[in-house]
């Protein structure tokens, strides 16, 4: 099976309860002139470790949550948090005579934490925006189990950036800072990460209909390298998944091949560092939708699939609409 450009839209209303900072009350500008401005409470180096688990989501492939975008509200005294990513990705076996395994994901997020800076007795909220991409590739070998059960251990590797883009408020201007605030302020973390999965592919394909599951546990870690002198962070992707799909003729003949509808399941459950940090520690996807087959013409694209699914877990729910094709 290959799949690309699954793409899922959820909304949530999730807190970031430890990613968000309260409020801090205003202070005049002169005073933050007389010293250098630090963030309360030494949290940038917790923010660190954060992002880079924020990231962890974006390095396995998983359709319930190639797409996130989720915002916890906040009005003008209590600030606001919001987190978006995307990812696009895929992978299959070359052949039956050469049975490696290659996959690949592209992955982009922003999160907009606030900070609360202070100075002294003073305080003051800084937001900003942080943006990253991630690339994942990963090798493995498909070992036959039975005619239609393999094993297939992956080798995995990632690589990442974060970049922070400080939207400065005119107080802050020429104030002399500390090194965790000019972080915030162009600042860069890169990271790396190696690990690998095991996964359990079934595939029963019969005239009438098609079966596939996958049963995937993924353990990559992550690591900074190169970055800004203020941070160094770590985290630990660790899930586990299972995915199913089961496809079947509609009766109706489009493009010289039947028409198909398609039903699918996913569930995913987010250990390590992934655990809790987006508000939930698991998400179940159901969905339906149809399959177009273009194999009877001399076309790259074989097969296109337009899936609806429903997405929920504990604190979250919405809906998608996924496009994929295979090749």
């Amino acid at each position: 099976m290959a799949t690309g450009g699954e793409r899922l839209a959820q909304r949530a209303a999730v807190g970031f309860g430890a990613w968000t900072l309260a409020a801090a009350c205003g202070a005049p500008a002169a005073a933050w002139a007389q010293e250098g401005v630090r963030l309360s409470n030494d949290d940038l180096q917790k923010r660190a470790n954060g992002v880079l688990a924020l990231m962890s989501f974006s390095i396995v492939p998983d359709i319930t949550t190639s797409s996130l975008n989720i915002g916890s509200g906040g009005g003008s005294t209590s600030g606001s948090t919001q987190f978006f990513m995307t990812q696009l990705g895929g992978g299959d076996t070359i052949s039956d005579s050469v049975p490696i395994y290659l996959e690949g994901v592209l992955a982009g997020s922003r999160y907009d934490p606030t900070f609360v800076a202070s100075q002294g007795a003073e305080t003051r909220r800084i937001p900003a925006k942080w943006n990253s991409v991630s690339a994942t590739g990963g090798i493995g070998w498909d070992f036959k189990l039975t005619d239609e059960l393999k094993l297939r251990p992956i080798f995995n590797i990632a690589l990442g950036n974060v970049t922070s883009d400080l939207r400065a408020a005119s107080w802050y201007v020429g104030q002399r800072t500390g090194r965790d605030v000019d972080f915030l302020d162009r600042g860069s973390l890169n990271a790396y990460g190696l690990g690998g999965s095991i996964m359990l592919d079934y595939e029963h394909y019969r005239p009438g209909y098609e079966v596939d599951v996958e049963l995937r546990y993924s353990d990559i870690r992550l690591s900074s390298f190169d970055s800004s002198a203020a941070v160094s962070g770590n985290a630990i992707a660790q899930s586990a998944n299972l995915w199913a799909r089961y496809r079947a003729p509609t009766g109706i003949v489009a493009l010289q091949r039947p028409l198909r509808y398609v039903l699918e399941l996913t569930h995913s459950e987010f250990l390590g560092d992934q655990k809790g940090i987006l508000g939930f520690d698991r998400l179940t996807s159901v969905g339906a939708g149809l399959e177009l087959d273009s194999s009877a013409y001399n076309l790259f694209i074989t097969r296109t699939r337009l899936v609806g699914r429903y997405v929920f877990g504990n604190n979250v729910s919405g809906f998608s609409v996924g496009l994929a094709v295979s090749f």
